[in-house]
């Protein structure tokens, strides 16, 4: 299990492959989220021996980059996406890089449950079939919180139990991006994460809750720092990761408004670099 950075889940803008490694090696970082398509262009100019070096000079690992497929819109789109997809791939995997996440939404205006059912089996069978060909996972997201699907006529997947239910329905290398956040405000337990097996659980991310809310009120884009107020249990979610084998990148993603407000982007990496050493501390003591 490693620390890795998602620049923009903090509010930090990289616009290159170095700049995203520099922002991970000045946080304290481990590993980070690379754009695909850089990675691809790159490799083919430079070849993977280059691309290697930028990280490994950095002593940054790869660490997984998000689904570079527009599943969720026009039939045309996911087809365009599809077509890019093995290129993107096999550049990931050429760095070692074999794990992808998207988040699915949790309810929606126009579809059943069932018919959401069959349309996220349908755009995410072949997705998954040509990740699996480089050897590649792909994680689904559950948004747990309430408040985020309220205001919608058809709920759909909010739990970690039945994303892995649609998991299974789409393929063997197909699991869970688990995030703490999404874990606390669905109902999740320690004890449910304990029932899992390791490749059920592709990629993780962490963060808290704001103290003094209900948990059926929290609001999405409202958190905290990891480990900020104790109010999710992060220290025996990560230490349940551990004993089930999960051993991917954990990033935060603390979608926290006062990030905005601090002076510079290298305070911001430092700030959260700092919260997130800390609970990997306090799960683990070593880290």
């Amino acid at each position: 299990m490693f620390t890795c950075l998602s620049p923009g889940a903090i509010g930090v803008r990289v616009t290159n492959l170095k700049e995203a490694i520099e922002a991970a090696r000045i946080g304290g970082f481990e590993g980070v989220e690379f754009n695909p398509f850089e990675v691809a262009d790159l490799e083919e100019k430079q070849g993977v021996d280059y691309v290697n070096s930028l990280f490994a000079h950095a002593a940054i690992r790869p660490g997984a980059f998000g689904l570079p497929v527009d599943w969720r819109g026009e039939e045309a789109k996911w087809r365009e996406g599809l077509a890019q997809l093995p290129r993107l791939a096999r550049a990931a995997a050429a760095i070692g890089c074999y794990r992808t996440a998207t988040w699915v939404p949790p309810a929606s205006n126009e579809l059943t449950f069932l018919e959401n059912w069959r349309f996220h089996v349908e755009r995410f069978k072949p997705i998954a079939q040509i990740l699996a060909d480089v050897g590649c996972s792909l994680g689904l997201e559950f948004i747990g919180p309430a408040t985020s699907r309220r205001n919608y006529l058809y709920p759909f997947i909010y739990t970690m139990e039945k994303m892995l239910e649609l998991a299974e329905a789409i393929g063997p290398n197909v699991g869970l991006l688990l995030d703490s956040w999404h874990w606390y405000t669905s109902g999740g337990t320690v004890e449910g994460i304990l029932k899992l097996r390791k490749k059920d659980v592709v990629y993780v991310h962490i963060n808290d809750a704001p103290d003094g809310i209900p948990r059926e009120k929290q609001i999405d884009n409202r958190r905290a720092l990891p480990g900020e107020t104790g109010v999710i249990d992060i220290a025996n979610f990560l230490r349940a990761l551990r004993h089930i084998g999960y051993d991917g990148p954990v990033t935060p993603e603390p979608f926290k408004a006062e990030l905005a407000y601090l002076a510079s982007d290298e305070e911001r990496l430092r700030t959260v670099g700092a919260a997130t050493r800390s609970v990997m501390h306090r799960a683990f003591g070593e880290e």
